[in-house]
C-alpha cells in the first residue's frame, strides 16, 4: 500500500512538472553577436561564439573541424557578412540544413561587398540585428515569443547611454580630424562626425595589402604636422608599419586610442563600446 502511494505521488509530480525543453542552439560568427543573442534569448538559448579571442586578428582566422561541428547542430546562426567572415558562409553552403535559421547582418542593414565590414560599431545596426534574432528565435521557439520580444525592448533601451554618449561627443568634436590605421571605428566615427584622414591607407591595411608610398607619406605628414587630434589603431593587429606610426604619434604628442574587433572577456557589448568612447573622449579633450 505504501509503495502504491509513493508511485502515485511520483506520477503526479511527473505530470505536474513541465518538461524543460533543450535551449535553442545558437552559433555566432563573432562574440558580440553571441552576446546579443544571449541578451535576447536569456535562459532559452545556448550560444557558441566562434571568434572570441581579443588577442587574435580576426582577418587571419581559419575555421576548424570543431567550427563545422558547431554549425551542424545549430538552429540559429548569426553572420556579419561583407566578407568579414567568409569562412562561415562557405561552411553554411557546404552544410545545408533546411530547418536552420540564419541572420546575415550585412544584408539586414543594406551593406554589400566592398563596404566597411565593421558593422557592429553602429548601434543602429545592432538594434536591427537584435530584432531579427528575436524574430528567428520566436519561429524556432514560439512558446517564448513574448519573452524574446520583451528582451529586444530591453536591449534597445540599454543602448540609450551609448547613444547619449555619441550625441555628446558629436556636439563637442564634430568636424575634428583623426587618423586611423584601419577603418574598425569607421561607423562610430561617422556617427560622431569625425573626419578620418588618409582613409585609403586604412583600407589597404585592413585588406592586408601594401599602402602606397603617397598614402604612407600623407599619414606620416598628418602626424608630424599634428593635423590630427587623435590616432585610432586596431589593438588586435600588429603590423610593423602600423606600430611604427603609433610610435610616431607618441613622439609628436598625439594621443592614441586602441579599438578592438572582438568583444573583451567580462564585458557586454554596451560596456565595451562605452569604454572605448570614454577613452576617445579623454584623448580628444587633451
Amino acid at each position: 500500500m505504501r509503495y502504491t502511494h509513493i508511485a502515485a505521488a511520483l506520477g503526479f509530480c511527473l505530470l505536474a512538472s513541465p518538461t524543460l525543453a533543450d535551449p535553442v542552439k545558437v552559433v555566432a560568427a563573432e562574440n558580440f553577436y553571441g552576446d546579443l543573442a544571449s541578451q535576447i534569448g536569456g535562459t532559452h538559448v545556448a550560444v557558441t561564439s566562434i571568434l572570441s579571442n581579443p588577442d587574435q586578428d580576426p582577418h587571419l582566422f581559419e575555421a576548424s573541424a570543431s567550427t563545422a561541428k558547431d554549425l551542424a547542430n545549430a538552429q540559429l546562426v548569426i553572420i556579419n557578412g561583407v566578407d568579414y567572415d567568409p569562412w562561415m558562409e562557405k561552411l553554411l553552403k557546404a552544410n545545408k540544413a533546411p530547418q536552420r535559421k540564419e541572420v546575415l547582418v550585412a544584408t539586414l542593414v543594406g551593406h554589400k561587398t566592398g563596404d566597411n565590414p565593421h558593422l557592429w560599431y553602429d548601434p543602429a545596426y545592432m538594434k536591427a540585428a537584435a530584432t531579427s534574432v528575436a524574430a528567428k528565435l520566436a519561429e524556432i521557439d514560439p512558446a517564448n515569443k513574448a519573452e524574446y520580444e520583451s528582451n529586444v525592448k530591453a536591449f534597445d533601451a540599454s543602448l540609450k547611454p551609448l547613444e547619449d554618449k555619441i550625441a555628446a561627443l558629436r556636439q563637442k568634436y564634430a568636424g575634428q580630424k583623426v587618423a586611423a590605421s584601419e577603418p574598425v571605428f569607421g561607423y562610430m566615427a561617422g556617427r560622431i562626425g569625425l573626419h578620418i584622414g588618409e582613409e585609403q591607407f586604412a583600407l589597404a591595411v585592413m585588406n592586408n595589402t601594401e599602402p602606397s608610398a603617397s598614402e604612407v607619406a600623407g599619414f606620416e605628414r598628418d602626424l608630424k604636422e599634428r593635423k590630427v587630434k587623435v590616432m585610432l589603431f586596431n589593438a588586435q593587429a600588429s603590423e610593423p608599419a602600423v606600430q611604427r606610426l603609433v610610435e610616431m604619434a607618441k613622439d609628436n604628442q598625439i594621443p592614441i586610442v586602441g579599438v578592438s574587433e572582438t568583444e573583451p572577456a567580462g564585458k557586454t557589448y554596451q560596456e565595451w563600446m562605452l569604454s572605448q568612447l570614454d577613452a576617445l573622449d579623454k584623448a580628444l579633450a587633451q
